[in-house]
């Protein structure tokens, strides 16, 4: 016996996708101004820096599941592994590559980098927040 999702629930939940985003430009805006104010300038490069490749890990992740989901329900079978694994191992290079071009310009601005890595996680614990938010205000 599975329960009915009331179309409005449904709705809600199903923009998350485009709310987190929303989310994580805001935070990176927002933390990159602060981090500018109490660390200087190199920190809040890092920062951004670490932000920005955060977001576009986050948008090829999400793109690549997608991807994935629709090749898999429109033809039954699994794309390849070697193509996935080449993928995710191509993001993961490139996040690498820049921050090593990061740590060799200004070592101080690693700190912004790590820091900013962690974007996505803000950004999903923001849309729980609000999502809590949401249910208990109008019962969605």
């Amino acid at each position: 016996m599975s329960a009915a999702v009331p179309p409005k629930s449904e709705s809600f939940y199903g923009a998350a996708a485009t709310r987190i985003p929303r989310f994580m430009i805001f935070l990176s805006l927002l933390f990159t101004g602060a981090a500018w104010l109490r660390f200087g300038g190199r920190t809040a490069m890092g920062l951004a820096c670490g932000c920005t490749i955060a977001y576009l890990n986050f948008h090829w992740l999400e793109q690549a599941i997608a991807r994935l989901a629709e090749r898999v329900t429109s033809t039954g079978h699994a794309p390849s592994t070697r193509s996935v694994l080449g993928r995710f191992l191509l993001r993961y290079l490139l996040m690498a590559l820049g921050g090593y071009a990061i740590f060799s310009l200004s070592p101080g601005s690693l700190y912004g980098l790590l820091a900013g890595l962690f974007l996505p996680v803000a950004g999903i614990a923001c849309e729980a927040v609000y999502e809590l938010y949401v249910a208990l205000a109008r019962g969605v």
